[in-house]
C-alpha cells in the first residue's frame, strides 16, 4: 500500500508494502475487499456514504478505482459533522417531548391525573424511576412514584422531607442542588421502589407553579446507568417546568371548584317540601343548560312559631347567569334578615327596595311575596306583587284566577307601592307563582311564538286537584315541549297548596267524624 503525509499521521503504522488490514480499521479494510474482490459477500451500495471512526475521530470515506485494479481510498473528517448531527437529533427529540408532555398534561385539570403523568413520563424518557411529590397535606407528603414500564402508584408518607438533600428547598420553590452533591447512598428507604436495586444517580428539581412551588420531582438511576450529566439536569428542569404550570393549574382549578361548590350551595334555589300543614313545591331550570344558577330565585322560610304563617318569596332579577344569581342572593339574604317583618309586606319591600337602591348594583328585580297559613282544613294566604306577574289560584272545579295584587319593580325607583290580596285555598286547591320566563318562553309549532299567560291558564286549569308536585312538573314540561330546541330566559315555578283531607268515620256511630290532612 501506498499513503500520503496526511494518512501517514492518521495511520502511523501505514508503510508501504503494508498489508491494508494491518494497517486500517476493520470498516475500511471491509470495503476495500467488497470493491477488490466483488462477489456474494460483498455488502450492497445503499447510497448511503461509508462512515466510520479512526481513534477518536469519525471520517467518511470516498473509493477510486483506479485503471490498474487498485482502489485509492479519500478519508474526509466528519467529526463535527456528526457530532452536529447527533445533538441536532437529540435535540429533536427533546423537543417532541417536550411538546408530547405539555398536550398530555394540560389535557386535564385533575391534580391527581396531572402527577400520575408527570412520574410515567419521567420514569419512561428521563430515568430508571422517578417519584412526583405534592406539598405536604399537614404532616403527610403525597408522593406518586413510577418505574420505567411500570405504573404510577401513589402513596400519601409522613416523612419529613428535609431529611433529603435538595427535597424540602425544592418543595419550597427553591433552585434545584446538582446531582453531584447529593450522595446515592443516602436515599431513604421510602425514596427507592420496590425491587428498583442500587440507587447510582439522583436528581431533584422544583416544579414551578403559579406564584409558589406545585411540587418537586425525582429523578432515580442504577448504578448500572451513567449518572445524570448536567445537560440531563437541565433537560429535566424544562420538563420539570411543564409539569409544575399543569399540577399548579390543577390545584387552583380544584380549589376554584371548592369554594364555587360552597358558594353554590347558598345560591340554589332549596328543595320545598311539607311545612305545617301546607305544601309547597318549587322547580327552577336556568337560562343556559350549562349553568346551575341565574337571576330567578325562591324561597320559603317557615314560620318562627307554630300557627303563625310560613313565607314565600319568587322573583327575577334583570340579567341572566352569575352576575343575576350574585344580586339574587343579596335580595334572599335582606329578606332573611327582614324576616320579622314578615307580616308587613309593604314595608317589606320597601326597605328591600331602599337596600338594592344604596348598592353598587345597577339592576332592579320583580318580586312576589306569599304568607301562607293552614287554618282549619283550608291554606289563607295573603299576596303582594312588586312589579311580577300576578299569582294564578287554581279552584276545586277547575277554574284559574288572577290574585288582585300589582306593584312597581324593586331596586329601580326611591319610592314603590304595592297592594295586597288574600285569599283561601279549599283542600285540593292551589296558587301558582311563576316567572316571565314561563309566559316568555318563545316556540310552538312555527318557532316564534310565546306561551303567554292565556296558554297558562289552560293548562293549569287541566291540573285541578293535582298534588303541588304534579302541577309543578306540568308546567316545567309544557314549557320545555314548547321552546324545543329554542333559547329561553331563567324559568321559576312555585306552587303553594291545600292539602286534600279525608274523612274519618265515627266511631261507632256515635262521635262526630274529623278531617284530617
Amino acid at each position: 500500500m501506498r499513503c500520503n503525509g496526511a494518512a501517514g499521521l492518521l495511520l502511523p503504522t501505514a508503510v508501504p508494502g503494508a498489508p491494508l488490514v494491518d494497517v486500517a480499521p476493520a470498516w475500511l479494510c471491509a470495503a476495500h475487499t467488497t470493491l477488490t474482490f466483488p462477489g456474494p459477500h460483498a455488502v450492497p451500495d445503499n447510497g448511503k456514504p461509508l462512515r466510520g471512526a479512526i481513534g477518536s475521530r469519525r471520517f467518511e470515506a470516498h473509493p477510486t478505482v483506479r485503471k490498474d485494479g487498485s482502489v485509492a481510498w479519500w478519508l474526509v473528517d466528519d467529526t463535527d459533522h456528526q457530532l452536529i448531527r447527533e445533538a441536532l437529533h437529540v435535540e429533536r427529540e427533546r423537543t417532541a417531548f417536550l411538546a408530547k408532555a405539555s398536550n398530555v398534561l394540560l389535557s386535564s385539570l385533575n391534580l391527581g391525573r396531572c402527577m400520575d403523568v408527570t412520574a410515567q413520563m419521567a420514569a419512561e424518557s428521563l430515568a430508571d424511576a422517578a417519584l412526583a411529590i405534592a406539598p405536604a397535606r399537614g404532616h403527610r407528603l403525597p408522593v406518586v412514584t413510577c418505574l420505567r414500564g411500570g405504573h404510577p402508584v401513589l402513596s400519601t408518607l409522613a416523612v419529613d422531607p428535609d431529611d433529603v438533600p435538595g427535597l424540602g428547598e425544592a418543595l419550597r420553590g427553591f433552585p434545584p442542588v446538582p446531582s453531584r452533591w447529593i450522595d446515592p447512598a443516602t436515599a431513604p428507604a421510602w425514596m427507592v421502589p420496590e425491587g428498583f436495586g442500587p440507587v447510582g444517580s439522583i436528581v431533584i428539581t422544583p416544579l414551578p407553579g403559579h406564584g409558589v412551588a406545585a411540587g418537586a420531582l425525582i429523578l432515580l438511576r442504577t448504578t448500572e446507568n451513567a449518572a445524570f450529566s448536567d445537560e440531563e439536569e437541565g433537560f429535566a428542569r424544562l420538563f420539570a417546568a411543564r409539569a409544575g404550570a399543569a399540577m399548579s393549574a390543577a390545584r387552583l382549578y380544584a380549589e376554584q371548584t371548592a369554594i364555587t361548590d360552597v358558594l353554590m350551595q347558598e345560591l340554589l334555589p332549596p328543595t320545598l317540601h311539607h311545612i305545617s300543614g301546607v305544601d309547597f313545591a318549587g322547580r327552577y331550570r336556568p337560562s343556559a343548560d350549562h349553568e346551575r344558577i341565574g337571576g330567578d330565585f325562591y324561597d320559603v322560610h317557615p314560620a318562627a312559631v307554630e300557627g303563625e304563617a310560613s313565607l314565600v318569596s319568587l322573583g327575577d332579577v334583570c340579567g341572566k347567569g352569575l352576575e343575576a344569581a350574585v344580586l339574587t342572593g343579596k335580595i334572599r339574604n335582606t329578606l332573611h334578615a327582614l324576616l320579622p317583618l314578615a307580616d308587613d309586606h309593604q314595608r317589606m319591600l320597601g326597605l328591600l327596595n331602599t337596600a338594592l337602591l344604596n348598592s353598587h348594583h345597577t339592576r332592579f328585580a320583580t318580586l312576589v311575596l306569599a304568607s301562607a297559613v293552614r287554618r282549619g282544613n283550608t291554606v289563607d294566604l295573603k299576596l303582594t306583587s312588586g312589579g311580577h306577574p300576578s299569582p294564578l289560584i287554581i279552584r276545586s272545579d277547575g277554574t284559574v284566577e288572577e290574585a288582585d295584587t300589582n306593584g312597581t319593580l324593586v331596586g329601580a325607583l326611591p319610592d314603590i307601592t304595592a297592594s295586597t290580596a288574600e285569599v283561601s285555598l279549599a283542600p285540593g286547591e292551589s296558587c301558582v307563582l311563576y316567572t316571565d320566563g314561563i309566559t316568555e318562553a318563545k316556540g310552538g309549532p312555527m318557532g316564534d311564538a310565546l306561551f303567554g299567560e292565556d296558554r297558562l291558564k289552560r293548562a293549569l286549569a287541566g291540573c285541578a286537584g293535582m298534588p303541588a308536585e304534579g302541577i309543578v312538573e306540568h308546567v316545567q314540561m309544557l314549557a320545555a315541549q314548547w321552546l324545543g330546541n329554542h333559547s329561553h330566559d331563567d324559568m321559576a315555578v312555585v306552587v303553594i297548596s291545600a292539602p286534600r283531607t279525608h274523612h274519618l268515620s265515627a266511631v261507632n256511630g256515635r262521635t262526630r267524624g274529623r278531617f284530617t290532612a
